[in-house]
């Protein structure tokens, strides 16, 4: 339930790819284990108008892709680390991607879209992991206040927004800008 497994605190990915998928979310960050139950057809809905919305923006684009789980991104120690978060974004280097998994210092964005089971997963756990590993910016939409909170750094009290949120790919000449409203009435409908 959005827990991590005490019983255990060393997992590492090879641990994780030996369970049986029982179509829950497992993660590992410095070896602690995060399960939270299948996302809901909301959540869904949410992370797939935002995933829409960066592929309009970024189409055709030599700077960056858009992404959207399962897809696995890793750091630091590759064995003992493995998240997925909802949508993110890819820079491209030279116009191609990355080597997969991807690495957090690949990422440009990401979005979350907040887990009723655990919100402190998506609030402190993975908000300091994916900051403090350089991620410029960090966004987590909350489908029942229809806000999304945004972080551009480690040290950013962050910031709550119900109107409209914009974003900026780098090198990019016009920012994408999403209406928050719009986006959870069209998600959530």
């Amino acid at each position: 339930m959005g827990m991590p497994a005490l019983l255990h605190d060393n997992w590492t990915v090879d641990m994780l790819d030996a369970l049986p998928d029982d179509l829950q979310r497992y993660e590992i960050i410095d070896g602690v284990l995060y399960v939270t139950p299948a996302p809901s057809d909301g959540h869904q809905f949410v992370s797939g108008e935002f995933y829409v919305h960066l592929h309009e923006y970024l189409l055709g684009s030599s700077i960056a892709r858009p992404l959207h789980s399962p897809a696995d991104v890793r750091r630091g120690d590759r064995t003992r680390n493995r998240v997925q978060p909802d949508v993110f974004v890819v820079r491209l280097k030279d116009g191609k991607r990355p080597t997969y998994p991807y690495g957090l210092g690949d990422l440009l964005l990401i979005i979350e879209v907040q887990s009723p089971s655990n919100p402190t997963l998506d609030y402190q756990v993975k908000r300091r992991l994916y900051l403090k590993e350089g991620v410029p910016e960090y966004w987590i939409a909350n489908p029942e206040a229809r806000v999304v909170s945004r972080w551009t750094g480690v040290d950013d009290p962050g910031e709550v927004l119900s109107e409209r949120i914009e974003w900026r790919a780098p090198g990019a000449v016009t920012p994408m800008m999403i209406d928050v409203k719009a986006l959870f009435e069209e998600a959530l409908r």
